[in-house]
């Protein structure tokens, strides 16, 4: 069942590894990390990752200007995710509708109401776990403004985040890019689903706002209905 995505992935490398010598890998960049923004199965970490290696190995591509494309298009991702939340809701949403993309929903509109900046921050390093949360912030109608900037730092730390598993991998394992590659991916998705872990585990030793106000939550309630 991995195999098709470790072939995936394989192809991927390779193709960005082509590229990383061409002007058009800034845009490329740009656009994988855009794309993830609303459609977690690409993996724009994994296109930094392997940039960042790149970079450290052979020089190309430009690393700032490859964390500035990423964060910029982590950002205009995130903002696209929040439109569509805010237009067709989560219920829409294909990968959204599976049992866990329901739990996911249901945590992030509970919370966002009360942590939403810590969770928006956190939930950047998770795939599945951003595009939920950012939709469900659209849904829910969380600050524009307020999202935007949150997004922002967001997608800045997460880009210097990735591109420093990438060196990070790449001083290592130098010798073998393509084996730095292959560590620093694992390790930036195993990192991430660790991140949301303990982004849960602290969740569930805090009860939320709403549960802890019966009225808020048929303040809440009346006002959907309403709508």
């Amino acid at each position: 069942m991995l195999e098709p995505i470790y072939a995936f992935l394989e192809a991927l490398e390779l193709w960005v590894l082509d590229l990383a010598a061409s002007p058009w890998v800034y845009p490329a960049m740009f656009g994988f990390a855009t794309v993830d923004g609303f459609f977690p199965p690409l993996p724009s970490e994994s296109v930094l990752i392997t940039l960042a290696v790149s970079a450290h190995s052979a020089g190309v591509p430009w690393l700032p200007l490859v964390l500035v494309m990423g964060a910029l298009g982590a950002w205009t991702g995130d903002q696209i995710a929040y439109q569509i939340g805010t237009a067709i809701g989560t219920e829409r949403v294909p990968f959204l509708r599976s049992e866990r993309g329901r739990r996911i929903v249901a945590r992030a509109e509970r919370v966002l109401r009360r942590r939403g900046a810590s969770f928006i921050l956190a939930a950047r390093y998770v795939p599945i776990g951003r595009v939920a949360v950012n939709m469900t912030a659209g849904a829910v109608r969380y600050p524009r403004r307020r999202f935007m900037i949150i997004a922002a730092i967001a997608s800045v730390m997460w880009s210097l985040y990735s591109a420093g598993i990438g060196v990070l991998a790449a001083a290592w394992l130098g010798h073998d890019p393509l084996l730095a590659i292959g560590v620093g991916i694992v390790f930036g998705v195993t990192a991430g689903f660790a991140i949301d872990k303990v982004v849960m585990w602290f969740q569930r030793g805090r009860p939320d706002e709403d549960d802890e106000d019966p009225d808020h939550v048929a303040e809440t309630s009346g006002e959907r209905a309403a709508a």
